[in-house]
């Protein structure tokens, strides 16, 4: 999963909200940097990455590909899942998708001055370009692998992956469709164990 459904799997409280953004910006052990509701958000990012790793639709996915793009495979099932839950957003939550971003925006916005330098840049160009409400757009799919291919340790043309998922588009729609609802009810029960135990 990527920024979108991080945030949208972190359920109605805003500062789970922002903790699984910050999943993705934080690394380490959590040391009372943040509040109590973003701590547990990046704890609960944390344990759902580890969850999807073991799903039977990710092995799927990764299946797909051959080496060297495998590697990668991963990297891009987390975006092309944002771009799928954009697409089917009303199926699993009231909210529009646009009011949800905006909201989530002006939430982070208030935790500005505890953001990593990543997550910052984040905030500042977000709102201005719809970044999460972008990943509704199959033509931006392109320019989010490359720029993600582009920071990789040795720079990858993940846009490259596109034409091979094509084939399979119908597939792992329905693929997402049966994982998402257990990625739900994972985190709803993830994060009230970790709020029981903080």
């Amino acid at each position: 999963m990527n920024y979108l459904a991080h945030i949208a799997l972190a359920g109605d409280n805003p500062e789970h909200q922002v903790g699984g953004l910050l999943g993705d910006f934080v690394r380490g052990p959590l040391v009372g940097n943040f509040s109590p509701g973003i701590e547990t958000g990046i704890q609960a990012h944390r344990q759902l990455d580890s969850f999807v790793d073991q799903q039977p639709e990710m092995r799927l996915f990764l299946q797909r590909f051959e080496s060297p793009m495998r590697r990668y495979a991963g990297i891009v099932a987390d975006v092309f899942y944002d771009h799928l839950l954009a697409l089917s957003w009303h199926d699993y939550h009231q909210q529009p998708l646009a009011d949800f971003c905006q909201d989530f925006y002006r939430q982070l916005g208030t935790h500005q001055a505890v953001l990593p330098l990543r997550a910052q840049h984040f905030l500042q160009h977000a709102p201005a370009i719809g970044w999460l409400e972008g990943y509704a757009q199959a033509d931006h799919l392109p320019m989010i692998l490359q720029r993600i291919g582009e920071r990789l340790r040795r720079p990858v043309a993940l846009q490259e992956a596109l034409p091979i998922i094509a084939p399979h588009r119908a597939a792992i729609t329905e693929e997402f469709h049966q994982l998402y609802p257990r990625l739900q009810a994972f985190v709803g029960t993830t994060l009230q164990e970790i709020e029981l135990h903080y």
